[in-house]
């Protein structure tokens, strides 16, 4: 048996799988505090809690899968120096802005390391604490990511820790870590916080970072959307589309993308190959403002989005309710278009909030398509996707297959297949199944392309020149 970890921002899940197969033999899950500044000790606790009453009994091998981007930093005796920033923390915006034009703009940095800084990365974050936090910045001496952080407190746990580990996936979300030559740019690692600091020794994705007291293997683990890959199983042409609290768009590739606009981040996947990504801050939770607009839970605004037509009748929101990272608006907020007496009912702005959030994804896949890279179908996963709404509107946005695999913790299997591969060895994680609930395929993508494109007008109406990264 094997056991995959989800450290998310919401919560730590673990799943515990038969490596051959992938059967989810038992899991659990405990919550995180909320906030965009948590303390990483909060992420131990949550996975102490998870673990208990013998979960990881008889496990051979564990992996875990983090948010990514997340601030954690250490000083010489590798404790924690302050709450670790997470990627929602949009506190280093105009640092992020710095550093894109220190280089000498947006070609410069992907060239470097296949992205353009935003706020959400570790390297901006870097550059708000040497500014901001003076004090703190001169105790930093480590830097790790929340996976990172996890991983060597459980092989600290069992007297197995040889230094900090990370791996592809997860550094190549850093700004300071390349994927395209599998090397940290220390350079500008340096740019950003003024001087050195140590960072993790990056893993190879069938390495075990260690072993615990026990003899549990401890594989390299990953970043949450370089898990989900794996744990979906994807392959080129298929794009998962994730509907969590935040969104996320993302396949995998063969090389690195060189988007010169800034607008897709080439990070590195956990196999060796790469992953295109694209995030919102707003997804689901759109959708659970809307419920709360109109007095309803999630099904009676599934419902009520359901009575209304393709297009809400040219009701349009743009839903950037907590800032937006793609298109990167920051400060930016909602923007409620079109309205007339024809459309002001609940149900056209239960359509509205619904389009709204697919539409805004709608612009990430296009980005990938700018860039060669097309999707044959798209997976869609996270809890929104239960929504029969969310699933027909999204086949005709996107204009494509939507695949729904059967709801699963996808980032935590991802990781549990890593440990497997990582126990078993060879040159490619097992095969294990992903069991599919529906397929929905467009039914009036002629609308679908409408509402898309009333969308974008708004966009560059409300917001001109700002540019999707």
């Amino acid at each position: 048996m094997v056991a995959g970890v989800d450290s998310s921002t919401q919560s730590c899940k673990i799943v515990v799988c038969e490596a051959a197969t992938g059967r989810v033999v038992r899991q659990a899950r405990a919550g995180h505090p909320d906030g965009t500044q948590v303390s990483a000790d909060a992420w131990w606790s949550a996975f102490e809690e998870a673990r208990s009453g013998g979960l990881l009994d008889g496990v051979q091998a564990i992996a875990v899968g983090g948010q990514q981007h997340g601030m954690v930093t250490l000083d010489d005796a590798d404790r924690l120096v302050r709450d670790a920033m997470l990627w929602n923390d949009t506190s280093s915006a105009p640092q992020a802005a710095e550093l894109v034009d220190e280089l000498g703009g947006a070609p410069a940095w992907v060239d470097a390391v296949d992205l353009v800084p935003v706020a959400s990365f570790t390297g901006t974050k870097l550059r708000w604490l040497a500014e901001q936090e003076p004090d703190n910045a001169a105790q930093t001496e480590t830097v790790v990511l929340p996976h990172d952080w996890l991983t060597g407190r459980i092989l600290k746990d069992g007297n197995g820790f040889q230094g900090w580990t990370t791996d592809r996936g997860d550094a190549s979300g850093t700004a300071y870590w390349s994927p395209v030559t599998g090397e940290y740019r220390h350079d500008l690692l340096r740019r950003a916080f003024g001087r050195d600091v140590q960072v993790p020794r990056v893993v190879g994705a069938s390495e075990a970072a260690g072993r615990t007291a026990g003899g549990m293997l401890v594989a390299a683990g990953t970043g949450d959307n370089a898990a989900a890959a794996l744990g979906l199983a994807i392959e080129p042409g298929d794009v998962v589309v994730s509907l969590g609290t935040s969104g996320a768009v993302f396949t995998v590739h063969d090389r690195p993308v060189g988007d010169v606009s800034g607008a897709v981040a080439g990070f590195a996947d956990a196999t060796g190959r790469h992953l295109p990504l694209l995030a919102t801050l707003n997804a689901a939770r759109v959708l659970v403002a809307a419920a709360s607009t109109l007095d309803v839970d999630l099904a009676g605004l599934d419902a009520l989005a359901a009575s209304a037509p393709i297009g809400a009748d040219g009701l349009t929101l743009l839903p950037y309710l907590d800032g937006e990272r793609t298109p990167n608006l920051p400060m930016a907020q909602g923007t409620l278009a079109g309205i007339t007496r024809a459309n002001s009912t609940p149900a056209h702005l239960a359509r509205a909030y619904v389009e709204g959030m697919l539409c805004n994804l709608k612009g990430c896949i296009d980005a990938l398509a700018r860039n060669d890279i097309h999707a044959s179908r798209v997976l869609l996963i996270g809890g929104a996707a239960a929504a029969s709404t969310v699933r027909s509107a999204a086949a005709d946005i996107f204009g494509v297959p939507v695949l729904v695999p059967e709801p699963g913790e996808y980032v935590a299997l991802g990781a549990a297949r890593q440990a497997a591969w990582a126990l078993a060895g060879g040159s490619a994680p097992p095969e294990w199944d992903v069991p599919v609930a529906a397929t929905v395929e467009p039914s009036d993508p002629g609308a679908g392309a409408v509402a898309a494109g009333r969308y974008r007008d708004l966009v560059d109406a409300r917001h001109p020149g700002a540019v999707i990264r």
